[in-house]
């Protein structure tokens, strides 16, 4: 079994927890703006109804450009610089947003906010590797999601009460207030964790061989891939979440509270996960969690020829508990794999695994949200069919590997 690399300055207690703020606010970003999605697009004068959804996925572009960035400027100024860069540029696109009086004004402010955002999420998985290995990161990363998924749990509740005491642009300024607290908190009691004489020079020859040496490890190569493939039909539905809930089936403001009782499912699978995986290894609960979701996705879609493409709610909702549940035994396993070979290039190697998945999911979750039509075959069969592609990568990565 793996041991830690080193000993982590800050106790679990506050570590967990300091890294899962950062790592949250791409979820805070994201599933807080879900229910102002309506009066963006009125107030903006959005025509096309699904349009208003590139205020989602318009941040997890940023993301896709600011990872390869930011990771390899971890590499060569350290860890805390490159997070605190990451902040500053967060808040300004909170800015940018805030006060925007057209879409494109919208849309260019959330890509800075992605860009932003990109590096606490891609340089926390670097300092975490610069800790902690095998095992015992990929339970620490359960846990860190299980105290993350508290964030998309809450926050289309708190994006709808924000709405409705300051309008849609007071959810632009919580953002800027979260950012600067991860700021302090970060700033005041994170040591560095990477030494002066471990960073690596910062130039195109350097990040071009570094890219080349992951995309060539198979392991980290497949198990990105694998994690692409995951997170597009996710992506998929948090872009057409608020379309599900309150336009198909009339939520209303109870839209917040199933969204997060979905939000739970992955919470606890990633605890339960925390456990199992010094017991079973990653590589076994990864690939029988990704067949079950895959098999439960057929069947789902299935059904839903059975009821011409909406599915009753109840229906709806256990076919999405089933699934999420099995994601949040995937999460953390398939970044810590993917991360696992690649110690010696964490910066960068964080920034390959985070980006390509990245680039993997946007464009095809992107794809099957905008088709979007109130049915649900094309979102269901995407869980099934990526879902295909993923056991595929991850058999490729390293199906018959030790854990």
């Amino acid at each position: 079994m793996s041991q830690p690399v080193a000993t982590p300055a800050l106790r679990t207690g506050e570590f967990v927890p300091l890294i899962a703020l950062l790592i949250s606010l791409v979820a805070l970003a994201i599933d807080t703006m879900l229910p102002a999605l309506p009066a963006i697009g009125e107030d903006l004068g959005v025509a096309h109804r699904n349009n208003v959804q590139f205020v989602v996925t318009a941040v997890f572009l940023g993301m896709s450009m600011g990872q390869i960035v930011f990771g390899p400027l971890s590499d060569r100024i350290g860890r805390k610089p490159a997070i605190h860069a990451g902040l500053v540029l967060f808040m300004a696109g909170c800015l940018m947003s805030l006060y925007a009086q057209s879409f494109e004004l919208m849309i260019a402010g959330r890509v800075l906010q992605g860009i932003g955002v990109s590096a606490p999420r891609v340089v926390s998985m670097a300092l975490v590797r610069d800790q902690y290995a095998g095992r015992q990161m990929a339970r620490l990363m359960s846990f860190t999601m299980a105290v993350f998924i508290i964030v998309p749990t809450i926050a289309p509740a708190l994006g709808q009460w924000i709405q409705m005491l300051g309008g849609w642009r007071a959810i632009f300024a919580v953002f800027f207030a979260v950012a600067a607290v991860s700021f302090l908190w970060f700033a005041i009691r994170q040591p560095e964790t990477l030494p002066s004489e471990r960073r690596r020079p910062l130039s195109p020859r350097a990040i071009g061989r570094a890219v080349v040496e992951v995309v060539k490890i198979r392991a980290a190569l497949g198990y990105t891939l694998a994690s692409g493939c995951v997170f597009a039909p996710f992506l998929a539905y948090l872009s057409t979440a608020q379309q599900i809930f309150q336009d198909v089936y009339g939520t209303g403001t109870l839209f917040p509270l199933y969204f997060g009782a979905l939000a739970l499912a992955v919470g606890g699978a990633s605890v339960l996960n925390g456990r199992l995986v010094m017991q079973y290894g990653m590589r076994k609960l990864s690939r029988g969690a990704m067949l079950l979701a895959t098999i439960g996705s057929f069947i789902g879609l299935g059904l839903t020829f059975i009821f011409d493409g909406v599915l009753p709610f109840w229906l709806l909702m256990a076919y999405l508990l089933f699934v999420f549940l099995c994601l949040g035994l995937l999460f953390g396993n398939l970044g810590a794999m993917a991360m696992e070979p690649l110690g010696h290039i964490a910066g960068v190697g964080a920034a390959v695994v985070a980006s390509l998945s990245t680039l993997v999911a946007v464009p095809l979750g992107a794809f099957v949200g905008y088709i979007f039509d109130g049915t649900f075959y094309a979102l269901i069969a995407s869980y099934a069919l990526f879902g295909m592609g993923a056991l595929a990568a991850m058999k490729w990565a390293d199906a018959s590997a030790p854990d």
